[in-house]
């Protein structure tokens, strides 16, 4: 099992922005130090409370330069926000830069509020990724970025510096829904997704993504990545009640952004199936949903967390643990205590895992 680091960048901290970033930056950077495989960066705009992170390409290749060997993870590149051209020459560089270090993340994206922003039609969302995401994918394998869709029309273009690399080998992509899934296993991409329900309602979801994956590529399929909010602390009072406020707060923003409770889902053409996510939300009310998707996560002390990892591992078999440290509020000494404590007595063991 390898454990990564993931970065959302929400400041729902009485600071600046800058103040703000300044230490998620420093504590991005004690991820190669404190044993953690890969850095992985989310990319949302516009709503600082729940995430801001609008190039993580480029925070991804200022962490390739204060690190050494730890892999580099756009956690994802959401593809119909970017054109498919440019993303091949960022792409192609990051990875001369980090000396072959990136692994190239995809995601079709979720906001209806960062499509409008961007003026996509997200009912366009579905079809924009699979043409796009085909187009970077030849791009970096060949070295010539070509499409003829109808969205992203492209003349062949030569790419300058020349990717080395096939990255369908380093290649993850967010698959949280049915027909995202299908589409992960199709590209040969490595499944991630979010921890939202008892990880018993994820293993269908994950076994999809296993068969999918096994039909198209005839080989087995790697272990998926499980990303999960996490807190550690000597003392299981603390660990709960810490986590549980955090957890809360955190779970408000995530609501707010993607409208959760808003019921728009069903009508908007690939997102059906969050339809069914917004209902369980209202049918629980917002206090009681937080209580349950704060117990799925991965909180508590050190023995507690290998406990719930291990009953993970028990469910879905092997997996990779990707894990957000700092969210919702906690105090960044409290973050960095955390994932230091995290680091001293719970990656050992996942290690020899």
């Amino acid at each position: 099992m390898h454990p990564s680091y993931q970065i959302l960048m929400g400041n729902c901290h009485p600071i600046s922005d800058k103040e703000f970033w300044d230490e998620e930056v420093r504590l991005a950077e004690l991820a190669e130090p404190l044993g953690f495989s890969a850095i992985w960066c989310v990319e949302h705009h516009f709503d600082g409370d729940y995430s801001m992170c609008p190039d993580n390409l480029q925070f991804l290749t200022y962490l390739a330069a204060k690190t050494n060997h730890i892999k580099l993870v756009t956690g994802g590149i959401i593809v119909p926000w970017n054109d498919p051209l440019r993303l091949v020459g960022k792409i192609t560089l990051l990875d001369y830069l980090s000396n072959g270090r990136m692994v190239v993340g995809l995601g079709r994206g979720l906001s209806r509020m960062e499509y409008e922003q961007f003026g996509i039609d997200m009912n366009e969302a579905r079809d924009r990724f699979d043409e796009a995401a085909e187009m970077v994918l030849r791009g970096l394998a060949t070295g010539v970025v070509s499409g003829d869709g109808p969205y992203y029309p492209q003349p062949p273009a030569t790419i300058r510096p020349r990717p080395t690399r096939d990255f369908r080998d380093d290649l993850v992509c967010i698959a949280m829904s049915p027909d995202s899934l299908d589409v992960a296993g199709k590209l040969g991409a490595q499944m991630a997704t979010f921890i939202q329900f008892p990880i018993e309602q994820h293993l269908p979801l994950i076994d999809q993504w296993r068969a999918a994956y096994r039909e198209a590529q005839g080989s087995e399929p790697p272990p998926p990545v499980l990303t999960e909010f996490v807190y550690c602390h000597e003392d299981p009072e603390v660990a709960e009640a810490n986590a549980r406020a955090a957890m809360a707060r955190y779970f408000v923003s995530i609501v707010k952004h993607y409208d959760l409770d808003q019921g728009h889902f069903a009508n908007i053409t690939g997102y059906q199936a969050y339809a069914a996510l917004s209902d369980m939300l209202a049918a629980a009310g917002r206090e009681e949903a937080a209580t349950a998707w704060a117990d799925t996560q991965t909180w508590g002390t050190p023995e507690q967390i290998l406990e719930k990892l291990d009953h993970k591992r028990s469910v879905v078999g092997d997996f990779h643990f990707n894990c957000a440290f700092s969210f919702g509020g906690l105090s960044f000494p409290e973050v960095e205590a955390s994932m230091r404590l995290f680091s001293d007595k719970v990656i050992p063991e996942l290690k020899r895992w």
